[in-house]
């Protein structure tokens, strides 16, 4: 089926519409990953077992052929997760069948005395949670984490470009003292980097304890092994996970919550530039670059939509909502266990993905937008008014006890041109020359602070 083809039958449209961004995340997120990781875990499980504990049929194993039992889940592949689907379909039960599907791999092996230890002192949450974190570590360092630090350099990149280049603000949507659009990136830059180290701040945790958290079956089967500290040592040092040391059947998600509402913060910081965008474009501080062939309205010629910025907030909007959703199930199962976690879970791909969709639709309209100069220069240029703000300073510096009023009955509701101003600032005669030589000389555009050095501060 050609994908076009396959695109018009979609229900999710990651999966059609926006399926370079299910490409990259089907590795990590989807039903042939889930099975994937789990295969990875039991082996990586039964290879703990035969290096660290000390059993006559575990010791008869030559560990010099262990890669041949890591090639089961290192050389997992489409073929592998059709023949995990055959047991599945007979079992009914997705975990239990990557046990006999692996059974069946090293009875092919000639390693049948090993079958018993597969999923030993397991209960299918130690397989589950600790596949699900490898998924979430591998799927968020190596796909969203890259593509979103990427956005906030071009970001960054950005407020550099335009640190010199003048705006007047709005405040309230009111004529507010100017700034640069350099550092109005550079805030979003700044905010979006914040997010980024606060989501890696955040430990990847499993668990590994049975079937309540107790360590029972195991322990009765090996009572003369701390089974906390081997555990502890499994996780972390063969799963490259953080160990959570107390647990009920399932681990606590708590760490998964946190990363999602990181997400969703990030997502927040996006939708703030993609609406100041949007803002600035009908503003026409920002053109749009037409594209040969684009159409921007159906019955409008003349129009180029800021359609990117548009897209962009709908999908963090979605990725926002199901995070939320995920963040506000996951925490919460009753008494020692649920099942409700568990189709949750599988969406979790879902938060990530429409997340990356939004990046890449804000990324494709910055692209096409241009500095608007003349318009920025116009509006600046008929905003006299906003050097009241300098004016009534520099008076308080002096003592004036009413100047903000003074100013204010000077500027509120009126329009004042550059000579009102210069008149006003050339009557001062309670101020020195320097600083009245300051006042007259300054204008709407160069009344901007330090906004350029603010807009060349390192971030990274």
């Amino acid at each position: 089926m050609e994908r076009h083809e396959f695109e018009c039958m979609t229900i999710c449209p990651l999966d059609g519409r926006y399926a370079s961004i299910k490409d990259s995340l089907s590795e990590y997120f989807s039903e042939y990953a889930l099975i994937k990781y789990r295969v990875y875990v039991e082996i990586q499980w039964l290879k703990f077992l035969i290096e660290n504990v000390e059993n006559d049929i575990l010791a008869r194993f030559d560990k010099s052929e262990m890669d041949k039992i890591e090639s089961i889940a290192n050389n997992f592949n489409y073929e592998a997760f059709k023949a995990f689907k055959e047991i599945e379909a007979v079992t009914r039960h997705d975990v239990k069948a990557v046990e006999y599907y692996i059974g069946n791999q090293l009875k092919d092996m000639g390693y049948d005395y090993l079958v018993s230890f597969v999923h030993i002192g397991c209960t299918s949450e130690d397989i589950n949670n600790t596949s699900y974190a490898c998924m979430i570590k591998n799927g968020l360092y190596n796909v969203w984490l890259p593509r979103a630090t990427e956005f906030a350099g071009i970001i960054d990149r950005l407020a550099n470009d335009y640190k010199d280049m003048a705006m007047l603000a709005h405040t309230h949507g009111q004529p507010a003292t100017p700034t640069t659009i350099g550092k109005e990136f550079k805030v979003f830059a700044y905010r979006l980097y914040s997010s980024i180290e606060n989501i890696e701040s955040i430990k990847i945790k499993a668990k590994f304890n049975g079937a309540t958290g107790t360590y029972s079956a195991i322990v009765t089967a090996f009572p003369n092994i701390d089974w906390p500290a081997m555990s502890k040592k499994f996780v972390e040092e063969y799963l490259g996970l953080t160990f959570n040391p107390l647990t009920t059947q399932i681990e606590s998600h708590d760490y998964t919550c946190h990363i999602l509402d990181g997400v969703r913060h990030f997502n927040n910081v996006l939708m703030d530039l993609d609406v100041d965008m949007w803002l600035y474009i009908s503003m026409e501080y920002f053109k749009q670059i037409p594209v040969q062939g684009e159409v921007g309205s159906s019955t409008m010629p003349h129009k180029v939509n800021p359609i990117r910025f548009e897209n962009s907030e709908a999908n963090a909007d979605m990725s926002n909502n199901i995070c939320v959703a995920l963040s506000n199930k996951l925490p919460k199962s009753r008494m020692q266990r649920d099942l409700s976690d568990s189709s949750s879970q599988r969406n979790l791909g879902l938060a990530f993905g429409y997340s990356l969709q939004a990046i890449s639709e804000t990324k494709n309209g910055l692209a096409k937008c241009v500095v608007n100069a003349d318009k920025l220069a116009s509006d600046l240029n008929e905003k006299w008014e906003v050097l009241a703000e300098p004016i009534q300073t520099m008076l308080r510096k002096y003592g004036v006890p009413d100047a903000y009023d003074t100013l204010k009955a000077l500027t509120r509701g009126k329009n004042i041109s550059k000579e009102d101003i210069l008149k006003f600032a050339e009557g001062l005669d309670m101020i020195s020359d320097e600083d009245r030589a300051i006042l007259v000389n300054l204008t709407p555009a160069t009344y901007t602070g330090v906004a350029s050095k603010l807009a060349e501060l390192e971030l990274k």
